[in-house]
């Protein structure tokens, strides 16, 4: 039977607990589906959580990055011609027939490459989690500005979250869609290819999503529902934060600098 959806989740000595929650979610369906475990921490002990037939452990302690690590398993997907191939963070949980129903939106609107659903907070509070094209101000406004100076830049903030849109409904041709649930066509995928294995980690969502557009839609839609816990590491350890401009860094050198700044 063929693989109706692959799943890579990207794993770094992370809490034991979120990630059978976020495995167990992904697994609890009837639909023919393949899940790849990439470990990047330095020793295999998770490998224990490989207790499925569905379930595929690789341990890659070099640590390539984000992208990277997940490169191997868009390999994988590939070679299994999957219809869908899900980019799913291990702080993700969701209920029983959210995965039918992202398939049943994407075999119906056969034009989307790419879709992300609705993501909450456990306690069900909003995630805004479309945006706009990135620019240079935007990124360093809301990773370096103290809180009294960003309320100075709020409705563009609030712009670039795309919170003047209205996100209890589909919305088309979103330029950025989080990389925390990324819902892609596998044939589209083939055709933009994987993931810029030179940004480490941030902004590699930004870059693929921008690619998916130029071949196909892009798609929020709100009908199915995920739980994010979302550490916001950016916005607490100097080390995400250059890490950050980093990959801004090879983010802009891309697609350009000139729009970046304002």
């Amino acid at each position: 039977m063929k693989v109706k959806i692959s799943c890579c989740i990207v794993l770094y000595n992370n809490d034991i607990t979120m990630l059978r929650e976020a495995i167990k979610s992904f697994l609890n369906t009837d639909l023919n589906v393949r899940l790849y475990l990439v470990d990047n921490s330095p020793k295999d002990c998770l490998n224990i959580l490989a207790n499925d037939h569905r379930i595929e452990y690789i341990h890659n302690p070099s640590n390539p990055g984000f992208g990277a690590s997940h490169n191997l398993a868009i390999e994988k997907a590939f070679q299994l011609n999957s219809d869908y191939h899900l980019v799913l963070n291990p702080d993700i949980y969701f209920h029983e027939n959210t995965l039918e129903k992202l398939c049943n939106f994407m075999d119906v609107n056969n034009h989307v490459g790419h879709v992300m659903p609705k993501v909450t907070y456990p306690n069900g509070d909003f995630q805004y989690l479309c945006k706009t094209n990135p620019t240079f101000f935007d990124l360093f406004a809301r990773g370096f500005l103290p809180s009294f100076l960003k309320k100075m830049f709020m409705k563009r903030m609030d712009k670039y979250e795309y919170k003047d849109k209205d996100y209890n409904a589909i919305i088309y041709d979103v330029p950025y869609l989080s990389g925390c649930f990324m819902f892609l066509r596998t044939k589209i995928l083939k055709k933009v290819g994987f993931f810029d294995d030179r940004i480490f980690m941030y902004l590699e969502d930004a870059d693929l999503t921008r690619r998916f557009l130029e071949v196909s839609t892009t798609a929020y839609y709100p009908m199915a529902h995920v739980y994010h816990h979302f550490a916001k590491l950016t916005h607490k350890k100097l080390k995400f934060k250059w890490i950050t401009v980093e990959s801004a860094i090879i983010y802009f050198n891309k697609w350009g600098w000139l729009k970046s700044f304002y």
